[in-house]
């Protein structure tokens, strides 16, 4: 016989399976099927047998179905035994049945209300933990921008007129479309909204306001934060990853005025800068939208405007993009100090950098907007 076969009769309550030809796996794949469903066959039986005298060959694949079937007979109550077992086949069901994994036994998971309250509390003491190192880090680069003051030759200005080169210049372009376009849109909502009242005229109050204290210094340093925080984290994680920064160490070399200070340093200049081109590009958008859908003239809108904003309504939101500038720096190379030696290190810990620093952009705008609301500005 060339190929596996099987018969079954159940005589006398014992279910009597009787195991012919190859088992090996080139044929006993064609009858797996079948003797899935024999399983369930086995009617009043109280014992079974399986009689493999009439096995010719019998291999790995094999010998795992017969084991299997003599596991599944005894699962249903059946007390299965062999017969006809030559020797080298019984010391193959022997290592087939040893390699059969044991039932994994159930863990007692904690219940809903425990598990929530326990990701809460780890989550609140990694922040903590954050909070701590950002503040040492922070005092650590005070230190040294501190340290640059007294010491002006200690200041890299190739490297500082670098990276502002890349942290504003190259991102006016992005900036600009966006807040023209956010200017825009926020004109013509409040425009069609305030209209029904007949105040369509104060959209330029509107605009003039929005822009110039909170929107404008927000979403630029949101973009930064994206942009740059997340090009800190990666150029300093590489080069942790490489380790270049333990050479410099080795070399008598400060990463800190080296790689941090001229980041810093960078942003902070800039941000104002690039805050400052925003709230004038959203208020272009808003006027191109007051002209043309409320049909406003140019000097119109320029004398509304002028009469809508004090000097302190654009001070309110320059004074905070240095502050926003610092968070966004530390937040970016400290998160490039964190890589550790792989790739997935770099992605990681870039990530965690925007979205950290958003985060943080974010409080810094609503604690500052408080203040000076509190102080009367």
């Amino acid at each position: 016989m060339t190929g596996a076969a099987f018969k079954f009769e159940t005589v006398d309550g014992t279910l009597r399976f009787y195991a012919e030809g190859d088992w090996s796996i080139a044929f006993v794949s064609r009858i797996d099927e079948d003797l899935r469903r024999l399983v369930g066959t086995a009617g009043e039986a109280r014992t079974a047998v399986l009689d493999v005298g009439g096995v010719t060959r019998l291999d790995t694949s094999g010998a795992f179905v017969l084991n299997r079937m003599a596991t599944a007979f005894e699962a249903s109550g059946l007390s299965p035994r062999y017969e006809g077992l030559q020797a080298q086949h019984r010391t193959l069901l022997e290592k087939v049945s040893a390699l059969e994994s044991p039932a994994v036994p159930a863990v007692a998971r904690p219940r809903a209300s425990i598990d929530v309250v326990e990701r809460i509390g780890a989550g609140v003491v990694a922040f903590g933990r954050e909070a701590i190192i950002v503040l040492e880090f922070l005092g650590a680069v005070v230190s040294a921008i501190f340290d640059v003051i007294r010491h002006p030759s200690k200041l890299r200005v190739v490297p500082l007129v670098h990276h502002m080169e890349r942290a504003g210049f190259d991102a006016l372009p992005l900036i600009c479309l966006l807040t023209f376009l956010i200017g825009a849109v926020i004109a013509q909502q409040g425009a069609s909204q305030l209209k029904q009242f007949g105040a369509d005229v104060f959209t330029v109050n509107l605009i003039t306001i929005i822009f110039l204290r909170e929107v404008g210094l927000l979403l630029t340093a949101i973009i930064v934060a994206g942009r740059s925080g997340s090009a800190f984290t990666a150029e300093i994680g590489s080069m942790k990853m490489r380790e270049e920064i333990d050479a410099m160490r080795t070399l008598g070399l400060d990463p800190m005025q080296m790689l941090i200070v001229p980041r810093v340093l960078a942003l902070i200049i800039v941000l104002p800068l690039l805050t400052f081109v925003a709230d004038i590009m959203g208020l272009i958008g808003g006027g191109v939208v007051a002209m043309t859908q409320l049909g406003m003239a140019p000097s119109v809108y320029i004398e509304r405007m002028r009469d809508s904003a004090v000097f302190w309504t654009f001070g309110v939101g320059i004074l905070r993009a240095p502050f926003m500038a610092l968070a966004i720096g530390l937040i970016g190379c400290r998160a490039g100090l964190d890589v550790t030696g792989s790739a997935e290190s770099v992605g990681s810990q870039t990530t965690r950098s925007v979205v950290f620093s958003i985060f943080l952009v974010i409080v810094l705008d609503a604690l500052f907007a408080m203040f000076f609301t509190a102080v009367g500005l």
